[in-house]
């Protein structure tokens, strides 16, 4: 059984820690070790981040605009509650990579650009943290499946 209610909207890649991700057409996501070509990638729990434009959708309301890959996330999402999704869960993104969810929000030591503008920052409460299970290609628009055990 398949729970296939989420899709991504942009794919990010960044070279540098600690930066906005930019929006690229696609990537590579490689078993354990995250996004072809990303600083988070490595053999960490923290391979690749994602995050729901829901999530930005808090942040716009507060008036700045944001874009995705603002947030330092690999994957933008739609349509699944990323945060409510336990620790061991496994998602399907599109036809082949399978991520199992290793963290959830994170610690955010050093308060990012969009904190010092809007006084609040989503991504340590809402965004998701995977490993890669098993490896292939993400583009934007590619469905996002809960897999049931």
């Amino acid at each position: 059984m398949h729970n296939c209610k989420g899709e991504v909207l942009s794919v990010n890649i960044g070279t540098e820690k600690g930066k906005k991700k930019n929006p690229v057409l696609k990537t590579r996501a490689i078993e354990n070790h995250g996004l072809a070509e990303d600083a988070h990638s490595g053999a960490e729990k923290r391979q690749v981040s994602l995050l729901a434009v829901e999530s930005f959708e808090k942040i716009r309301e507060k008036g700045l605009d944001v874009s995705f890959g603002d947030f330092a996330e690999n994957l933008t999402t739609r349509g699944m509650d990323l945060p409510a999704l336990p620790i061991g869960t496994k998602i399907r993104v599109g036809s082949e990579v399978i991520l199992e969810i290793s963290q959830i929000g994170k610690v955010c030591h050093d308060r990012c650009h969009i904190y010092h503008t809007v006084g609040d920052c989503v991504m340590p409460r809402e965004g998701i943290f995977g490993i890669v299970i098993k490896g292939g290609e993400i583009l934007p628009g590619d469905s996002i499946c809960r897999l049931e055990d």
